[in-house]
């Protein structure tokens, strides 16, 4: 018979949040408790978040979900930021800063994500690594609640708690912008934490909002359609089409500009476990967490985060299917087929080849158009830990999980979301220099005298460079003539929640 292993007391010390006091497993003898271990720079980890809220509202009398957040970036170690990450994935649950791993050397966990079941005695039931099942940890739960119940040892009461959301509503006109596209019929905003989209002139104009601004999966009109953390996009301005990486939905959307019709074309609105190459019809074929878009011809280009792939979409025939790399997450240059990515979540062209911000390995990799082109490095480690904020060349070059990228004036350009900067890399040399951004903060002036907060998309048209600056909620605008730094204004648009758009007066 196995020793039962007792659960380690959890820390009181460590900065605590969505709670107003630290918890402990002594307080909470009677329910069972589910401990998180997660970095929220990590896409599985927010795979595993569905689950948690399903488990939490089904068993609120007697389960307690905590967070342990064990940063794997220097940038994730700030509370304030997993407090931002914490608003912007809806997250509920009580989360500890667990920023030295001692909570996770205690429990011994190798991995993100890693859940561990402690029982309503306080011992540990089960660890699990990786995107659990949730139907596996639903029955987990249910059996030892039924087990305790026998034994008298569950306690029946609900947990009140002070969430950062309570403490921090998001009433902003934007929140958690992801991505931005800007053309000449002006800025196409993917508004991720609001679930919809803004189109406006580049005055800050409101033209358009695209959603209810609650999270689903609805086809409609655009006052009637529902999106789920929208991220990249891209357009098809002479059929005035809008493509959508509705990233949550695990699904790619189609917006007619002229008819203002919402319609999905990819994705079965469930994410798919399988990592394999393959390919198939587009509204049958599941993705995982399609991130970022690049319109060239009748392709579409995605950057498909969650299986750490790039796919196509072949708009005439509607297939879908693999276009570079095994399934395996990290970096490695060959073949298409013979190549790994580790969460692609930016994308976009030179006409000769994809350029990927590869975020994992915070680097720049390089796809060729053609079967026969290889999957290069451009700049950076390559290395799942090879993270830092170093100009140079090549693999001297250090990142810190890069989330945007767009390739304009013949460079391409980088949102370095965690050293909140935007940099420089020539394609050809693999040069690389920052020329926007300083430390974190909002700050609008001239090159190194300004300041960000996780940017993570970007786009140009004319002399601006259009930045999604997620965490600030704000879209920056840069001439890149005097590298000058504004910020656009949208007086007339505001949350969901506080007022109605215009478009549904």
């Amino acid at each position: 018979m196995n020793a039962r292993v007792r659960s380690p007391e959890l820390p009181q010390n460590y900065p605590w949040l969505n709670t107003d006091k630290p918890l402990s497993l002594k307080q909470l003898k009677g329910r069972v408790v589910i401990l998180d271990f997660w970095t929220y720079c990590c896409i599985n980890c927010l795979h595993v978040l569905p689950t948690l809220k399903y488990l939490e509202q089904k068993y609120q009398d007697c389960l307690t979900v905590i967070g342990v957040h064990s940063a794997k970036f220097d940038n994730e170690k700030e509370a304030e930021n997993i407090r931002q990450a914490i608003l912007r994935y809806d997250i509920e649950h009580p989360v500890l800063v667990d920023s030295g791993f001692h909570v996770w050397q205690q429990y011994a966990v190798r991995a993100w994500p890693t859940m561990v079941v402690i029982d309503p005695e306080g011992y540990v039931v089960s660890k699990v690594s990786g995107e659990s099942d949730r139907e596996v940890l639903d029955e987990l739960i249910q059996k030892l609640i039924d087990q305790h119940q026998n034994k008298g040892t569950v306690n029946f009461q609900p947990l009140h708690l002070t969430l950062e959301k309570q403490r921090q509503p998001l009433i902003t006109p934007l929140a958690f912008p992801g991505k931005v596209l800007a053309n000449s019929s002006g800025l196409f905003i993917a508004d991720s934490g609001h679930h919809r989209l803004v189109m406006a002139s580049t005055d800050g104009e409101i033209l358009q909002v695209i959603g209810t601004g609650k999270s689903g999966l609805r086809d409609g009109s655009f006052n009637s359609a529902q999106f789920f953390a929208p991220q990249g996009m891209a357009c098809d301005q002479i059929n005035q089409i809008l493509y959508v990486a509705d990233t949550e939905n695990h699904a790619l959307r189609r917006v007619d500009l002229k008819r203002q019709v919402v319609e999905t074309i990819a994705g079965t609105g469930k994410q798919t476990h399988n990592i394999r190459p393959h390919r198939g019809d587009s509204l049958k074929t599941a993705l995982n967490s399609p991130w970022d878009l690049q319109l060239c011809g009748n392709s579409l280009f995605i950057a498909m985060a969650g299986s750490h792939q790039i796919w196509e979409m072949n708009l005439a025939t509607s297939i879908i299917g693999t276009y570079a790399g095994t399934g395996a997450e990290g970096c490695f240059d060959s073949t298409l087929t013979d190549s790994a990515f580790a969460q692609p979540s930016g994308i976009t062209t030179d006409g000769q080849e994809l350029y990927i911000a590869d975020s994992e390995v915070s680097s720049i990799r390089g796809v060729g158009l053609i079967e026969s082109a290889p999957v290069r490095t451009v700049c950076g480690s390559g290395d799942l830990f090879g993270f830092g904020d170093v100009d140079g060349q090549g693999e001297n070059v250090r990142l810190q999980h890069c989330l945007g990228v767009e390739f304009a004036q013949d460079y391409i350009w980088v949102a370095d979301s965690y050293n909140h900067k935007i940099k420089l890399v020539n394609p050809h040399t693999g040069d690389c220099q920052t020329v926007l951004g300083s430390s974190v903060g909002w700050l609008d002036g001239r090159g190194a005298n300004t300041k960000f907060s996780e940017p993570s998309g970007l786009s140009f048209c004319g002399t601006y460079l259009y930045i999604a600056d997620t965490n600030n909620h704000a879209i920056r605008r840069v001439d890149v003539e005097t590298f000058t730094v504004t910020t656009v204004e949208f007086p007339n648009l505001c949350a969901p929640d506080v007022c109605i758009p215009k478009h549904i007066l």
